[in-house]
């Protein structure tokens, strides 16, 4: 599918569709409990990976009345009896990881070829270490994984530098083993406010743990137990219509409310560029309204929030001035090299962009956004945040798989469309 943006004004309110992060999460610990409700869930394919995963595994899941009854395993998931197919979902594939290295068989846990060539090296070696089968069927720490042999706990170091859901699968995992596991943490831990989100979750289903020195503490033998869990909105998903708000007229984004979200940074990122931003916490509702011609650029560290790279980078496209997008190499290790994808297409349209191995640096003043045929690399972020440089750009902007955007915003296109903006799907 191709989305057709032309230049535009935007104006309008748009809700944030469900959390991706916080629906993965309720899913896993729902399916791992003797059951539970999931409130307002985002139903998209990478959650719909999880749900597969959790069938799998041998929980059932239902759809009732947009919410999804779970009624789970009670902390000891079954032997698949085929290959997980986990889609595109990176999320998915490492969280379930972690959870299917419980069962007393193997797991078998592959997707497309984007997710074929992610790396999870440093996962499988930490459930080695605490007592499963953990390898990839190649050899080079990329899906297809096999995992299993009862998963026994014990103490474990990680590198933090890859990805935050490698600590999150072990963390998910550590109550329903025998022994508890200790999470060390080798460097700086990145995506910080994604483990933050796992901890709340474990928090919310009853689950104790603890922070060390160096990492965490998860004591075995405890059990998820809850009712229900309510998914709030998402932030990284509200990044691109607040940013379109910024750069070319006014959005208000509702289901926005206070959680462990980082991304909620893109707020702070619109005000320091100038755009005006007022968020109403209790009313859940953001306001941002700007012009391309008065934002300037600023320095964003990706470190704590990789996922708004491309939308601080189109941002910075639009606004005059240099943007600097710091400390983000693990950008690179996403759906695809966002680093690249965002400094080659975004290149395309006329922006001057320079590419480090962990850094873009944007220089808006050389920048003249023109419309042009662009490859959304089948990322949902590339193709959301191509769609806000497309509404200041002068022509029409065509871009490509833009189908991917069901990963995490299945109605973006019609979002665009209730803010007014000239835009048209093709295919």
């Amino acid at each position: 599918m191709e989305l057709v943006v032309s230049n535009s004004r935007v104006s309008g309110r748009v809700e944030a569709p469900p959390s991706k992060s916080y629906t993965h999460r309720a899913v896993l610990v729902g399916a791992m409990s003797d059951g539970a409700r999931v409130l307002n869930p985002l139903d998209s394919a990478d959650t719909r990976a999880s749900a597969r995963c959790a069938r799998a595994l041998g929980a059932k899941v239902t759809s009732e009345d947009g919410d999804l009854r779970i009624s789970g395993v009670g902390g000891e998931p079954e032997t698949p009896d085929d290959i997980v197919d986990c889609g595109n979902s990176g999320t998915t594939t490492r969280l379930f990881a972690g959870t299917a290295s419980l069962v007393d068989g193997l797991a078998v846990l592959t997707g497309d070829e984007s997710l074929r060539s992610r790396p999870n090296g440093p996962l499988l070696s930490s459930l080695r270490e605490l007592g499963a089968t953990a390898r990839a069927t190649r050899g080079n720490g990329q899906a297809p994984l096999v995992v299993g042999d009862s998963l026994e706990g014990g103490e474990t170091t990680i590198d933090g530098g890859v990805s935050s859901q490698f600590i999150s699968a072990l963390l998910f995992a550590a109550p329903l083993t025998e022994d508890g596991v200790t999470v060390r943490i080798d460097g700086t831990l990145k995506s910080r406010p994604y483990v933050d989100i796992t901890l709340e979750v474990l928090e919310k289903m009853g689950v104790g743990y603890g922070e060390t020195d160096d990492g965490f503490r998860v004591e075995g033998g405890q059990t998820y137990s809850a009712d229900s869990f309510r998914v709030p909105g998402d932030f990284s998903s509200a990044s691109y219509p607040l940013a379109a708000g910024a750069v070319a007229g006014e959005t208000r984004v509702a289901n926005l409310y206070p959680s462990a979200q980082g991304d909620e940074a893109i707020l702070d990122v619109l005000e320091r560029m100038g755009a005006s931003v007022d968020w109403d916490r209790d009313g859940g509702v953001a306001h941002v309204s700007g012009d391309a011609e008065a934002l300037k650029g600023v320095e964003f560290s990706a470190a704590d929030n990789p996922d708004l790279t491309p939308t601080v980078a189109a941002l910075g496209a639009a606004a005059g001035g240099e943007t600097r997008i710091v400390d983000a190499e693990h950008v690179r290790y996403k759906e695809t090299d966002r680093l690249e994808a965002m400094a080659t297409e975004l290149g395309k349209m006329g922006a001057v962009v320079e590419e480090e191995r962990d850094a873009l640096y944007v220089d808006g003043d050389a920048s003249e956004l023109v419309g042009t045929r662009v490859d959304g690399r089948h990322d949902h972020r590339v193709v959301m945040a191509l769609a806000v440089a497309a509404l200041v750009a002068e022509g029409e902007t065509t871009i490509e798989t833009a189908e991917s955007v069901d990963v995490s915003y299945p109605g973006f296109a019609d979002d665009l469309g209730t803010l007014e903006a000239d835009v048209e799907t093709r295919g």
